[in-house]
């Protein structure tokens, strides 16, 4: 129950940092979004595009495999964090140093090529600092981590907003990502010394091997971005940066909300590596329960966004960005297929299945290529959102296939129908009330959707309260 109870209070207290780090960051694209308007965010939307790109480039697997292998029991936990965290670093480097010869060749002006570097300066460190999470994996202290990006969001913030209070321009507000960056990075840095005293350790035998559990991970980390990301660089390419501006508004939504799964499935992945040989049992009701976490999230997610996706745009960008509204209620639908999907490879990666998942995102990601350089030429954003809908539903259902032929664990949950009952009064309720404000919509719908999940014993005072007694 202590165990239990302390992976509750991390969901949550993730939850809540993260719902905090989201609304910052979508006060921040609000002052970026009026400030550079539609042509300007694009700008920005590219650079951030390519801040994606350096991470996949530089992952080779080594969060996930990293935070698995400190999970095993009696596992050489500096040993492994020393080497990850060497490898990493230099990894991350080397991509630094090739970002200029990069950028070169890229149709793009003086700012956003500089831009691109800084983004690249900050991958570094944002980079680094990620692959000793599985030290607060494993510790079930993920809140000291979230903790910090909390207090380094808001120092982005304060920079976005300093520059924008004194037109200081469009390199200022990219510079905002890198001290960010740098403030995470020294912050857990030394709070990993409360656990394993870092050191950095070249074993190059040993990077050998742990490479090549890694290396199909990594792929899969690089197939991950040209799907997730290449829309936005073949939109800069091939449209305007006004059309890449646009699509951004309503994708920024979807990113930052695609944390939460991701938060979760880190949160649990410890767990799962340690019961999914050991006790199948308890594994199938960590990954049931973890799936009816994610339908109650999507749920309110999908419904709010059907009836409130104008307010969410407004909010967001203002009226400049109003045409945003559609494309995001496309979108919600590709944000569902990621909280799946993201749970599905994580159990794959538990039972040491990786290498099945990648020649589907391989496929995946050809698919999305292919289909974006045919169709954004005549329908433009709006074919890069339906896209991105068909290429996360592929991702998720291949997923679900695998885990079941492989470690042959079929998803129940049992409280699915009272979810979706729980959606529709939700719907009714927004439909029914339309004249409300946003906000008045955005708590009253809520209110109703949680209402009725108790009412339905979906979720219990039992649960809740457990959620708040730390063991």
């Amino acid at each position: 129950m202590a165990i239990a109870r302390k992976i509750a209070y991390n969901v949550v207290f993730n939850v809540i940092t993260k719902f905090i780090s989201t609304a910052l960051a979508l006060v921040g694209i609000g002052f970026i979004t009026r400030y550079l308007g539609t042509e300007g965010f694009g700008d920005y939307s590219t650079v951030l595009a390519f801040f994606a790109f350096f991470g996949s480039a530089a992952d080779f697997g080594l969060y996930a495999i990293t935070a698995r292998e400190i999970s095993r029991p009696e596992a050489d936990e500096k040993k492994i964090l020393g080497n990850a965290f060497a490898f990493r670093l230099l990894s991350s480097v080397l991509v630094f140093l090739a970002t200029p010869i990069l950028i070169y060749f890229l149709p793009y002006s003086h700012d956003v090529k500089l831009g691109i570097i800084i983004a690249a300066a900050s991958f570094v460190f944002s980079s680094t600092y990620m692959v000793l999470n599985g030290v607060f994996q494993k510790n079930l202290a993920m809140d000291k981590v979230a903790g910090a990006e909390v207090v380094g969001k808001i120092i982005q913030i304060a920079i976005i907003v300093l520059a924008v209070k004194n037109d200081l321009g469009f390199t200022v507000i990219i510079l905002s990502v890198l001290a960010s960056m740098i403030f995470n990075f020294v912050t857990v840095l030394l709070l990993v010394q409360n656990y394993i005293p870092l050191k950095l350790q070249f074993d190059f035998v040993y990077w050998k091997k742990f490479l090549k559990e890694a290396a199909p991970l990594g792929v899969s980390s690089l197939v991950i971005f040209i799907y997730f990301k290449i829309d936005t660089i073949l939109l800069s390419i091939l449209k305007t940066n006004t059309e890449v501006g646009i699509y951004n508004a309503a994708y920024k939504v979807i990113e930052n909300a695609s944390y939460i799964p991701a938060m979760i499935t880190g949160l649990i992945f410890p767990m799962f590596s340690r019961h999914i040989f050991s006790d199948k049992k308890q594994f199938t009701h960590l990954a049931d329960e973890t799936l009816k976490v994610f339908f109650i999230l999507i749920v309110p997610m999908i419904v709010g966004t059907i009836f409130l996706s104008e307010g969410i745009i407004h909010l967001i960008g203002g009226n400049a960005f109003a045409s945003a509204s559609g494309t995001l209620r496309i979108l919600i639908f590709a944000l569902a297929f990621i909280f799946f999907g993201g749970l599905f490879n994580n159990i794959l990666i538990a039972s040491n299945h990786q290498r099945k998942m990648l020649w589907v995102l391989v496929g995946c990601a050809i698919f999305n290529i292919t289909a974006n350089i045919i169709f954004i030429p005549a329908f433009s954003y709006t074919a890069s959102a339906f896209i991105s809908v068909l290429t996360e539903f592929s991702v998720a259902a291949a997923g679900l296939w695998l885990t079941i032929k492989y470690v042959k664990y079929v998803p129940s949950i049992k409280s699915l129908p009272r979810i979706l009952l729980s959606g529709i009064a939700m719907g009714f309720f927004l439909l029914t009330f339309n004249h409300l404000g946003f906000f008045v919509s955005v708590l009253a719908s809520s209110g109703v959707y949680v209402i009725f999940l108790w009412l339905t014993k979906t979720i219990t005072v039992e649960e809740l309260s457990s959620i708040f007694v730390r063991g």
